[in-house]
């Protein structure tokens, strides 16, 4: 005899199912419930119930500590070592992220993946994300209207002049040639840059020190 399935979803060993951890990243990533609606096909009420159960399920109170959840559920072990064997340390330990806007996900996929070379992490949605050295870049697709020049990236490179040559042979528009920026007065080492635009109109720049005339 088949064995009848009980109503509801299948037992789930997460603590969120797998909609309620779509839901709670793109909270986390700034996008209000009816972004998140229009992105799912679903009714800002759908959105509203999911954010009520996560918040439950985690332990927070109010939208903005979930924004802020730190990955871990209220309660849960996130350390194995005793307190009083490691002194607390707020201060930020480098960059994790950095973000910019986009016009097209397909368009900035294509020019940071196969242009920069940059691995290409996932894309979710209207969220791209890339390595640069450690550090992901997370690139949100907005309609035209609400589009806005980002952040600088500053990427580091061993040889400007060449990385300027590939890129510009790649159909890269450059603001200018690598120009020198500073001149260490102590060590003669310069610091060299060039600016250009990704497929989107962000400003990016390549970046490099090079030994002065005097250190060589």
């Amino acid at each position: 005899m088949a064995i009848r399935r009980g109503r509801g979803r299948p037992p789930h060993p997460d603590v969120l199912t797998p909609t309620e951890w779509r839901v709670l990243n793109a909270l986390r990533h700034g996008m209000s419930r009816r972004e998140i609606a229009a992105r799912r096909g679903s009714s800002v009420n759908a959105v509203r119930y999911h954010a009520r159960n996560i918040a439950a399920k985690l332990g927070v109170c109010s939208p903005r500590e979930l924004r802020a959840w730190p990955g871990q559920p209220a309660g849960a072990a996130i350390t194995t070592r005793r307190e009083s064997d490691m002194a607390p340390d707020v201060r930020p330990n480098g960059l994790g992220q950095v973000s910019l806007l986009a016009r097209d996900t397909a368009r900035v996929e294509a020019f940071y993946r196969d242009v920069l070379g940059l691995p290409h992490l996932f894309t979710f949605g209207d969220l791209s994300f890339f390595d640069a050295g450690g550090v992901r870049i997370y690139i949100h697709t907005k309609p035209e209207k609400e589009w806005r020049s980002s952040s600088v990236l500053y990427f580091v490179v061993g040889d400007i002049q060449g990385a300027f040559a590939d890129l510009q042979a790649g159909g890269v528009h450059f603001v200018g040639a690598p120009h020198l920026i500073h001149r260490h007065a102590t060590t003669g080492i310069e610091e060299w840059m060039a600016f250009f635009e990704d497929s989107e109109g962000n400003t990016l720049a390549l970046m490099s020190t090079v030994p002065g005339r005097d250190a060589i």
